[in-house]
């Protein structure tokens, strides 16, 4: 089990430059743990995709189905005191912290596209690279 970032499922998701990437991830591990959270994120890059004509908006929610399908049973509830702590001890947003907050709780790496996570929490957080080669 890893925790894995929004930017993640949607490198997985939408085709992109980090696809092939986030897909290796996928087959080496596949059972990802979510804060329900990622719904509301992931939501929001589907429309901003449409917006800017990445997709049609049938194509998004088809995308959206299919996500739907594949990461509701990883959700994972989130202890949020834990979360409001680290992001105000390591200067991150809230939405952030829930992420890492779930893998320290669940002892399992977080996988993330956001250099700033990795840098704020070595040991912790992981680049896709890293998770494959470690």
């Amino acid at each position: 089990m890893i925790v894995v970032d929004t930017n993640v499922i949607v490198y997985l998701m939408i085709e992109g430059e980090k696809t092939e990437m986030a897909q290796q991830t996928f087959r080496q591990d596949s059972d990802w743990a979510i804060p329900p959270l990622w719904r509301h994120e992931f939501l929001n890059v589907l429309a901003t995709f449409v917006r800017h004509g990445g997709v049609e908006i049938d194509e998004a929610l088809d995308i959206w189905q299919k996500s739907d399908r594949l990461f509701t049973p990883g959700e994972r509830d989130v202890d949020m005191p834990h979360a409001l702590r680290l992001a105000c001890q390591h200067n991150i947003s809230a939405y952030g912290a829930q992420f890492v907050a779930l893998a320290m709780e669940l002892s399992v790496p977080y996988v993330t596209g956001d250099q700033q996570m990795l840098k704020a929490f070595p040991g912790v957080a992981l680049s896709m690279q890293e998770f494959q080669e470690g």
